[in-house]
């Protein structure tokens, strides 16, 4: 997938705990580690605002557009 989560490192950036940091947001320690590891199919305003004022952070260090490469066609 082109968009990368970056929640990891803010969490290290912050040196909060991944339990830590469900527990202020109320996000569940299963449902984060779904998001961090890029497995999540979306993420609600309302979860990116709160990992915003948890994290001290901007959407864009949390999230990361990076173009998947081209395959040639032929």
């Amino acid at each position: 997938m082109a968009i990368v989560v970056n929640v990891d490192v803010m969490l290290a950036k912050r040196k909060m705990s991944s339990n830590e940091l469900a527990e202020k947001i109320g996000l569940s320690p299963v449902n984060l580690s779904i998001l961090k590891t890029g497995k999540a199919k979306g993420i609600r305003f309302a979860t990116l605002d709160s990992l915003c004022k948890a994290l001290d952070c901007q959407p864009a260090d949390l999230l990361e557009y990076r173009a998947e490469p081209q395959e040639p066609e032929g």
